[in-house]
């Protein structure tokens, strides 16, 4: 008779060790926190030098020259002596009629070639952004090889195109009775927003380009689902997502806009009887240091500063609240 066979045998379980696990002390988080800290620190150091460099030490020095001035005594003013004058400069910048002149003349020029510029350049984003759009890097490479080059080159060339006795675009014109000089001073201020738009058009729509590009494939095929195509697939959809890119540029516009220098002041230099040395602030504020007034110029840079810093971020807090709101 056959066995049954024996049930197999399991070997006694053995005791497993447990390490235990240690707790960082608070002395070692702190070292080990410290040591981050210095890592940071390190990284950021070479930016924090420039930054404060090449921008929050004029900064300060400039708010510092303007509530000095110079006396100057004796013989031809021979002898000088720095004097705190407290808000006098601020008041004889705000009492500056060509200064004032020249913010809101800036001011105009901005409220309406920023505009067309940014409907431009959004208008040219969509265009390449199209699915029916071919030779899309071409056409971008040609869109923004006007921002590739310099400004005062652009500004030389303008002046050529623009002149009177050489404008190409004059003698189309007067076959059809239209006699316009671009450089007279009532056309000076159109020539200028023109060579500014046609300068900066193309770096705004790489911008609002590249956000287009971030928008999901699974939105538009939604859309087109929803029969939401071509200029309502960009107005209701499109444009909307690409919001901060409009709000960004149109922060960099007016920023530019208070700071226009290079095109006025070659057409200046043309000997253009049309455009004033004083035409923009920073215009104003430059001839008022070649003549010696440095602390004046100094109050109207940070006057002009105050102003471009209120109208940036007032800007940006109106489309905040407006987002909010929506």
């Amino acid at each position: 008779m056959s066995s049954p066979s024996s049930a197999p045998t399991v070997p006694p379980p053995q005791s497993v060790r447990t390490v235990p696990r240690r707790v960082p002390t608070a002395g070692r988080r702190r070292r080990t926190g410290r040591r981050t800290a210095l890592t940071v620190s390190g990284f950021l150091a070479p930016f924090a030098a420039l930054f404060v460099t090449m921008m929050v030490a004029p900064i300060g020095y400039a708010i510092y020259q303007s509530f000095l001035t110079v006396h100057r005594a004796g013989l031809f003013g021979g002898t000088q002596s720095t004097q705190f004058a407290g808000l006098s400069n601020y008041a004889d910048a705000f009492g500056d009629h060509d200064f004032i002149a020249s913010i809101i003349r800036v001011l105009l020029l901005g409220l309406v070639q920023v505009p067309v510029m940014l409907g431009l350049a959004l208008l040219l984003a969509l265009l390449l952004d199209s699915r029916s759009a071919r030779l899309r890097k071409s056409f971008r490479l040609t869109f923004f090889l006007p921002y590739a080059l310099p400004g005062a080159i652009a500004a030389v060339m303008w002046s050529f195109l623009l002149s009177r006795d050489l404008s190409p675009f004059t003698g189309p014109l007067s076959h059809f009775g239209i006699h316009i000089d671009f450089l007279s001073p009532s056309w000076v201020p159109v020539s200028i927003g023109n060579m500014i738009t046609w300068g900066w058009t193309g770096y705004n729509m790489l911008i609002i380009y590249s956000a287009l590009q971030t928008i999901p494939a699974e939105v538009v095929e939604a859309a087109a689902l929803d029969d939401c195509t071509g200029w309502r697939l960009a107005w209701y959809v499109k444009i909307p997502l690409v919001r901060p890119a409009l709000v960004l540029t149109t922060v960099f516009s007016i920023i530019g806009t208070a700071q226009l220098y290079t095109e006025p002041a070659v057409l200046v230099g043309a000997r253009i009887p049309g455009v004033s040395p004083k035409f923009s602030p920073i215009m104003n504020t430059t001839l008022g240091m070649d003549l010696g007034s440095q602390n004046l110029a100094a109050a109207e840079s940070v006057v002009l500063a105050l102003v471009t810093l209120v109208l940036s971020f007032g800007f940006l807090k109106y489309n905040q609240r407006k987002g909010a709101v929506a």
